[in-house]
């Protein structure tokens, strides 16, 4: 066996390990309603770098790069209500991101950012909508929420729903 050949399951692994790195800092990042140059400006590094990273193209990216997004996730996220963190997240808050090399058996899954993941969705769509339109999108919400409110409270037994006003 030549040492290509030996090389390429490393490299293989490496480059999986690199894009789910990539693909939990795409959905953090959003979460966080950050843009690539927001988070590049935060972490001191081009919005490059990070376009690079979340598309999993950045196989020599530096691990100082690598710290400095991861930190300045981490700060973004501290920000946050810790309540609706989920407690994968609330780690992360409190410890920092564990880099843990590629496969050791502890592979990096896409858990939820929050406890609620219908509540992660929300925020990520919230953030897709242009900042100008923000108020209209919860204007709906808002609408929409009371009408199933009311749907749900018309459909309950009587005493349960004397109970909802």
């Amino acid at each position: 066996m030549s040492d290509t050949e030996e090389m390429r399951p490393t490299s293989t692994t490496w480059q999986e390990w690199m894009r789910s790195l990539g693909r939990h800092t795409r959905r953090m990042r959003e979460f966080l309603g950050l843009t690539q140059e927001e988070l590049g400006r935060r972490a001191g590094v081009s919005q490059g770098a990070i376009s690079r990273l979340e598309a999993g193209r950045g196989l020599a990216t530096p691990l100082l790069v690598v710290v400095k997004i991861a930190g300045a996730l981490q700060h973004a996220l501290s920000t946050l209500d810790q309540a609706l963190l989920s407690p994968e997240a609330r780690r992360l808050v409190d410890e920092g991101v564990r880099l843990t090399p590629p496969g050791n058996g502890t592979e990096r899954s896409d858990s939820p950012l929050t406890s609620d993941p219908s509540l992660e969705e929300y925020v990520q769509l919230f953030h897709r909508v242009p900042e100008k339109r923000r108020g209209t999108f919860l204007a709906v919400v808002r609408a929409t929420s009371e009408a199933v409110r009311h749907q749900e409270s018309s459909e309950a037994p009587p005493e349960q729903a004397a109970q909802h006003y």
